[in-house]
């Protein structure tokens, strides 16, 4: 049996697509819910008045997401798919200057030039755009924009996480509400940043460090202005 196929490798940036949309989502449906709820409270609101902003935060939040997702990603695959029209355009054209210019990027990577051209060779028989896309351009399969994804896994995290502070609401004595909801939260944010950095292969207590920082600062932001001003905006 060959050794490829006892070594299996298991890489971690074939997950940066949906993994970065998954935890910006959470990430964000944790902090700014949290931090409305804490931000109404602190203004001396009702537990129902706060729930009700909590879940209008929610549902704003999620389409927000969704669409600055779908946005986001939907430009970046129109500009793959217009340099890709051009390299085909190329191709068609001049293909032996297409073919010099994929071995030349062999040669700079230290391929010899004699084994740089052959491969070149090789691979504009087998798929010259292909060839194209990812040595010349970055684009391969793992990189390319996929905007629906990208979209409904940011909404669908978002949600997740917004609904954790919102189930405090529901739970909290409305006197304890404000700690309760701040605690909970940036429980919660700990645990994501360790749960995406161990996904991600990343250092776990930098992750986790980072993301509740930026949470209890954004808590006690909202907070300060709900107590300064002191009434439900």
């Amino acid at each position: 049996m060959s050794r490829l196929r006892l070594h299996r490798e298991n890489h971690f940036v074939d997950r940066i697509g949906w993994l970065r949309a998954a935890v910006l989502g959470a990430n964000d449906g944790i902090i700014s819910t949290a931090s409305l709820i804490v931000g109404v409270a602190a203004a001396a609101a009702t537990q129902g008045d706060v729930l009700i902003a909590g879940v209008a935060g929610l549902v704003a939040g999620a389409m927000s997401m969704a669409a600055g997702e779908y946005v986001s990603v939907s430009s970046q695959s129109d500009t793959e798919c217009a340099d890709l029209a051009r390299e085909r355009k190329e191709l068609s054209e001049s293909p032996e200057v297409e073919l010099d210019e994929l071995a030349d990027i062999y040669v700079k990577r230290g391929v010899d030039q004699a084994v740089a051209r052959q491969v070149a060779q090789q691979l504009t028989a087998k798929d010259a755009l292909t060839a194209h896309a990812r040595d010349e351009l970055g684009i391969s399969e793992i990189t390319t924009a996929r905007p629906v994804q990208a979209a409904l896994t940011s909404a669908a995290t978002f949600s997740a996480g917004a609904a954790m502070p919102l189930l405090m609401v529901v739970v909290s004595p409305g006197s304890m509400l404000v700690p309760v909801v701040s605690v909970a939260s940036l429980a919660f944010l700990a645990v994501l940043g360790a749960i995406g950095a161990g996904a991600g292969g990343s250092n776990i207590l930098r992750a986790t460090i980072r993301v509740t920082f930026w949470g209890a600062l954004a808590m006690a932001l909202t907070a300060g202005i709900g107590k300064l001003f002191g009434t439900v905006v």
